[in-house]
């Protein structure tokens, strides 16, 4: 029998102790308050950006959360960066227990002024890094017998915006590659599951609206669909990461989580 005392020293053990996380896209927003809030839930982290200024300040601010950190400054769009990333982390650490892929780039264009290489290189981060990363990352966690593979999708993966066919064509992608790997991974312990976030207010919620006639005027319209009120904080993104990171999810795999603060819920009707 569980005593309320046991209860609460389970609650106040650290939901990450003794693991190691590889943190994509690191220097900034969601992926930066990830770093933090696994570093204070006593994981080991290595923060990865092209950005390594932006690295190298997560990975203090980690430091600073109470766990052990390593910036890389390395381009998750290629094989190289990828195999770099996972060795100088066995390194270092000596293993992997969770990756979180959430490095992507953002560019605003309409259907008719999206490029081709405007479209590369969307896909070239945001799709194709995460399964190189996934690759590269994969036979490092059957080594230590499971964990847990975290993909940054989007509310834009489940629904359309016209002013970014790119971007939403990825994270769509996301998602399907999501229910593959968790088919593939799920007989080595390893669980795929994605986070789907509403509007995150970080810089590239700001490009968006910096790209709109009268930037404040959109983001009081937009911000008010929300049925709690307020975007989301990447904190709020990063709570979710750090569940699904630790053992609490240990039986969910393959899934979506929705971050939206309601706003699927809403009818519009």
């Amino acid at each position: 029998m569980i005593t309320v005392a046991d209860h609460d020293a389970l609650q106040a053990r650290p939901k990450l102790a003794g693991k190691v996380a590889i943190v994509t896209g690191a220097g900034r927003g969601v992926g930066a308050a990830t770093a933090a809030r696994f570093a204070e839930e006593a994981a080991a982290v290595v923060c990865v950006d092209i950005d390594g200024a932006g690295a190298e300040r997560t990975a203090l601010a980690a430091r600073e959360a109470g766990g052990d950190a390593l910036a890389l400054e390395l381009d998750i769009s290629t094989e190289s960066g990828n195999a770099e990333m996972v060795a100088k982390t066995v390194a270092e650490f000596g293993g992997v227990d969770v990756l979180h892929a959430n490095a992507a780039t953002q560019q605003m264009a309409s259907l008719e002024d999206t490029s081709e290489e405007i479209w590369d290189s969307t896909h070239a981060t945001n799709l194709r890094g995460v399964y190189l990363a996934i690759g590269a990352a994969r036979p490092r966690l059957r080594e230590r017998g499971g964990g847990s593979i975290i993909i940054t999708s989007s509310l834009l993966g489940l629904v359309g915006n016209p002013g970014l066919p790119a971007y939403g064509a990825t994270k769509g992608a996301l998602r399907a590659m999501c229910r593959s790997f968790a088919v593939i991974c799920g007989p080595h312990g390893i669980r795929v599951n994605t986070i789907c976030p509403g509007d995150v207010d970080t810089e590239l919620l700001q490009a968006y609206f910096d790209f709109q006639p009268d930037p404040a005027a959109a983001r009081r319209e937009i911000e008010e669909r929300y049925p709690l009120g307020r975007f989301a904080s990447p904190v709020d993104v990063a709570n979710v990461a750090v569940f699904l990171a630790s053992d609490d999810s240990a039986y969910l795999t393959g899934i979506d989580m929705i971050v939206d603060g309601g706003l699927l819920a809403k009818d519009w009707g």
